[in-house]
């Protein structure tokens, strides 16, 4: 049965540091237990770590890092005629973004290692380099999506 209505996102006030949205979108998903400071020291640390080993703006790096982890396109469940089928459909930029910061987060937390800036900063950095485990779950369901493409005429 489909939703009635449209969802009414509230709105995020920028962080402090950078006056940026994203990077409070991504603190607030960072955030366990309405901790927030934590969250927020958190990804400041990595942000100054990866200033000290690229030399780069740290808000450049993250961007990049998310563009390159959001999915373009993924599979979604359609049923037809009793069978479940994997539909391959376009992924909208909103669901991209989230998509690309629950992997990163995970995907940090998942690291070994040291305190978790360093290992943020490190994933951050790998994927603005196109590589690491989060460029590897994006690969997945790009190469999902790519075999399940005789079933792309189902969209809805």
């Amino acid at each position: 049965m489909p939703r009635r209505g449209k969802i009414e996102h509230h709105a995020v006030a920028p962080d402090t540091k950078y006056n940026n949205m994203t990077v409070s979108s991504f603190i607030n998903r960072l955030m366990q237990r309405g901790k927030k400071t934590v969250a927020t020291r958190s990804v400041y640390g990595a942000f100054s770590l990866i200033e000290d080993k690229t030399k780069k703006n740290p808000l450049e790096v993250f961007e990049t890092a998310l563009r390159n982890a959001g999915p373009s396109i993924e599979v979604r469940p359609r049923r037809v005629g009793g069978a479940t089928l994997q539909v391959p459909v376009e992924v909208p930029s909103g669901r991209r973004m989230a998509l690309a910061m629950r992997w990163l987060i995970a995907n940090a937390r998942a690291r070994g290692g040291k305190t978790f800036a360093e290992k943020l900063a490190g994933e951050l950095m790998d994927a603005a380099a196109n590589q690491g485990a989060t460029i590897k779950k994006r690969e997945e369901v790009h190469k999902m999506a790519e075999s399940n493409r005789a079933f792309a005429h189902y969209r809805w």
